[in-house]
């Protein structure tokens, strides 16, 4: 699984920019390590061991030369719903279950699947998540006393109100010093993380003027120990597993798709390929061992791989050693860590909910009045008020459904006839024949267009009864536009050569693509029709049609295109 591949011709030039990128992702994870942890309802430290060890693991064996991993703010609602109804003891499990199946996804060759996932969906629960980290973090803004963790939102924000008379405006002038400082660095001077500019800036701020007025990690969490803990297997019984087996498959594939939307992000930035397979057996090893030194679930995290990127990475050393300096101050300050105020912490948190927003792109989808957009605003509704599971179970379910309907639609049964005077017999379309003259049809030729699946069978079936003429001797299926058949489509296909074949009439087949050719022969349709009934053109199948009908020499039927049909002489 380690691909050492990835370190061909490596050279000093480029540890030197391994270091110096690390150094960098380094210090803005130590912050954000502490935010979402805290956030997340778990103390500080748990964080910091996250991020160092999911981050030089998926380093080493994950299928990005860029990736950095870590707790991310997308996990908090998740993680913070896990810790209040089973404990944190239990999250360890669920993120130790989750590691797991998603080593299994990318042993199985499952991480092409994400793709298939709706943007509104993804998008949807997104914008849900910053909004949910946004709001949870205006008490600590606030600084608001007396509060109760809540796993919903109407909770959350009722309990927000009662408490606003327990305002201390200490802490929201520290917020505002600290929301400023990391708004005016991002702007002016970009190569420097204004997260922890922000966090040191206003921190050193409360201890000079405001010594004693403020909630700080010491006085709510506790120490933060300067060592990593020992390790520690966590008991996992039966029982436990079918309790926690839900909450891991959420975190299992929130973690897969944000890891490999990461892994995409860091690929449009570098021109490099990720391998998606190998990225979620190496995110699903962190997530095995981070639980078993008390750290979180982690993922990819989007905003600190592209400052990887961005800060000239070469190799995933970059990414160890991103690790490493996490390690190195946890050992060095972690006492100081203690005294930064939970203030300080809320606008880091405030501006990666404004930046994971994606607000721009939720408008354009809004502004289409699609389904796609009435998708987005149930997902993004569902993921406030409910909880992410529900929320992209029922995207995911009303995307499929519409899928289906989309396809059903599109799919098009037409008649055609061979040109005249085209002694080739090219097709063309055709006018409708009067009822006279509509006797004399005897060989239809029908073009099915789309795939033949449980969505469309029905509608294909009902078409081609329609348009095919009760005389029908013999029906030719172009079948080289349908690129997929199931077992539905195979059905509805039987009745039909059945259908003909009751009459006295036979099917022929042109065009026959791989797949449905592999669903015909296992299921037996593709004997019962005859191996020397399907031909690689239709011109063939014509002739041999033609050559079986004994019909008036000037009148010889053959079939139309678009729902109509008519004769003409061949």
């Amino acid at each position: 699984m380690l691909k050492l591949g990835r370190f061909n011709d490596y050279s000093m030039e480029k540890l030197r920019r391994d270091l110096i990128s690390g150094c960098i992702v380094g210090v803005i994870a130590i912050p954000l390590g502490m935010a979402f942890a805290i956030a997340s309802g778990v103390k500080p430290e748990y964080g910091i061991y996250t991020s160092i060890i999911a981050g030089i693991l998926v380093s080493i064996f994950g299928g990005s030369k860029y990736q950095i991993a870590g707790p991310t703010g997308a996990f908090i609602p998740i993680l913070l719903g896990i810790v209040i109804s089973y404990g944190y003891e239990n999250l360890l499990i669920a993120g130790f279950l989750a590691g797991i199946i998603l080593f299994l996804m990318g042993l199985f060759r499952l991480g092409g699947l994400i793709r298939f996932i709706p943007r509104p969906v993804t998008i949807g629960f997104t914008t849900g998540i910053a909004v949910t980290i946004f709001s949870g973090q205006i008490s600590n803004f606030l600084g608001l006393t007396g509060l109760e963790n809540h796993e919903y939102f109407i909770d959350k924000m009722k309990d927000i109100f009662i408490h606003l008379d327990t305002i201390n405006m200490y802490s929201v002038l520290i917020a505002v010093i600290g929301l400023i400082l990391i708004i005016v660095t991002n702007k002016f001077l970009p190569k420097i993380p204004g997260a922890l500019v922000g966090l040191i800036g206003s921190s050193i701020v409360a201890a000079i003027f405001f010594p004693d007025q403020l909630a700080t990690i010491g006085s709510s969490y506790g120490e933060i120990p300067h060592q990593l803990p020992s390790l520690q297997f966590p008991e996992i019984t039966w029982e436990r597993i079918k309790l926690l087996i839900g909450p891991a498959l959420v975190i299992a594939m929130l973690g897969s798709i944000e890891s490999l939307l990461s892994a995409v992000v860091a690929d449009e930035l570098t021109g490099s390929k990720h391998n998606s397979n190998r990225e979620l057996m190496g995110q699903g090893i962190a997530n095995i061992v981070s639980p078993l030194f008390g750290g979180i679930p982690a993922t990819g995290a989007v905003a600190r791989t592209a400052t990887n990127v961005k800060s000239g990475a070469a190799s995933p050393v970059s990414g160890i050693v991103q690790g490493l300096v996490v390690l190195v101050v946890l050992l060095l300050l972690a006492p100081y860590a203690s005294n930064i105020p939970l203030a300080s912490m809320a606008p880091i948190l405030m501006v990666v909910a404004w930046n994971m927003s994606e607000m721009k792109k939720f408008a354009q989808i809004l502004k289409t009045k699609t389904w796609d957009a009435i998708i987005l605003v149930i997902i993004f509704l569902l993921t406030i008020f409910v909880d992410l599971t529900t929320a992209v179970g029922v995207g995911l379910l009303l995307s499929m459904m519409i899928f289906v309907k989309r396809m059903s639609e599109l799919h098009v049964v037409s008649k055609v006839i061979p040109e005249a005077s085209d002694t080739n017999h090219r097709l063309v379309t055709t006018q409708s024949l009067s009822e006279e003259e509509d006797d004399y049809a005897q060989i239809n030729i029908c073009n099915i267009d789309g795939p033949l699946f449980f969505g469309s069978a029905q509608v294909f079936e009902k078409a081609i009864q329609e348009v095919v003429h009760p005389n029908t001797k013999i029906l030719i299926l172009r079948l080289s536009k349908v690129p997929y058949m199931d077992t539905s489509g195979e059905t509805s296909l039987s009745h039909i050569v059945q259908s003909i074949k009751s009459s006295g009439g036979m099917v022929l087949v042109s065009g026959l693509q791989d797949q449905p050719r592999e669903v015909l022969k296992k299921t037996g349709l593709y004997d019962e029709i005859g191996e020397s009934q399907f031909y690689a053109h239709t011109v063939d199948a014509i002739n041999v049609a033609l050559s079986k009908l004994s019909l008036n020499e000037d009148r010889k039927a053959v079939k139309g295109e678009d729902d109509e049909f008519r004769v003409t002489k061949v």
